[in-house]
């Protein structure tokens, strides 16, 4: 007869302690949704300076090759460190970029998925398509909304941040044990 290992060895505790930290950021985010979307906006801030490095590294590394690819990497590179260090120094201008650009892509989102209803119709029927127009009107219409009211849009990003933070969580709570 096979001895069984106890359950405490079988866990992934790393996915269990990732899953908990997960789900305690998410219900933190939802507490202080505008907490959220400034760790958002330092996180890309820091990412930009990285990016921009990096890509100026590449820069240096072979610009005695001729052609267009160097050039654009060091240029890409100042960019995205002046980018980094503008929203790192003034979180303000990365929030209003953040909220201009959650609203820009649920409009095109909508848009997207309004521009394939017909083969949704095909696929899925006439109850599928009335919902997906009906879904993605009023998408439209809270995308556009975003737009003229961006501190809705920063709210917005901050709840939609906790959430998914806590799916995942889940997620990995759930991933922890599935060896068990």
């Amino acid at each position: 007869m096979r001895e069984r290992t106890p359950w405490y060895r079988r866990v992934n505790w790393w996915e269990l302690i990732a899953g908990i930290v997960m789900i305690a950021l998410g219900v933190a985010s939802l507490a202080r949704p505008s907490l959220a979307v400034t760790g958002l906006v330092y996180a890309y801030g820091a990412a930009g300076v990285i990016v921009g490095v990096a890509d100026i590294l590449r820069y240096i590394r072979v610009e005695r090759y001729t052609g267009f690819g160097p050039m654009v990497s060091l240029v890409a590179g100042v960019l995205s460190v002046m980018a980094g260090v503008v929203i790192l120094v003034n979180p303000r201008v990365g929030m209003a970029v953040f909220s201009l650009l959650f609203a820009l892509w649920f409009i095109t989102h909508c848009i997207s998925r309004l521009a394939s209803l017909s083969w949704l119709r095909f696929v899925a029927g006439r109850g599928a398509y009335y919902a997906a127009v009906v879904l993605n009107l009023i998408g439209l219409v809270l995308g556009v909304l975003l737009v003229v009211l961006p501190t809705a849009s920063l709210l917005a990003l901050g709840y939609l941040a906790g959430v998914y933070l806590i799916v995942l969580g889940v997620e990995s709570l759930v991933m922890a044990f599935v060896a068990l």
